[in-house]
């Protein structure tokens, strides 16, 4: 599972080919044993749990990258590589 960012202590990963369960273009966000998966669309959490203020800083990393993420999905699922892309600041 590619790292494409890293920031406040939360890893942002995307899977190769992975629309299996998740139906939906997402990533996977870890932080401090918790593992969540948020949607692209929407930065709803689609499984797992997550702090909410960890929370709020990956909807907010999630609207401001959008485009990038859904690049890197149309990638991801053609089991190419995604980019990085860079943390919040």
């Amino acid at each position: 599972m590619p790292t494409i960012s890293v920031f406040f202590g939360i890893v942002i990963a995307m899977y190769f080919r992975d629309t299996q369960r998740h139906h939906l273009p997402h990533i996977h966000a870890r932080y401090q044993g918790l593992n969540a998966v948020f949607s692209i669309a929407d930065g709803s959490i689609i499984e797992g749990e997550f702090p909410l203020n960890k929370t709020r800083l990956v909807q907010a990393w999630i609207e401001i990258h959008r485009e990038d993420l859904e690049a890197d999905w149309a990638l991801a699922v053609n089991g190419e590589e995604p980019l990085r892309i860079p943390p919040l600041q």
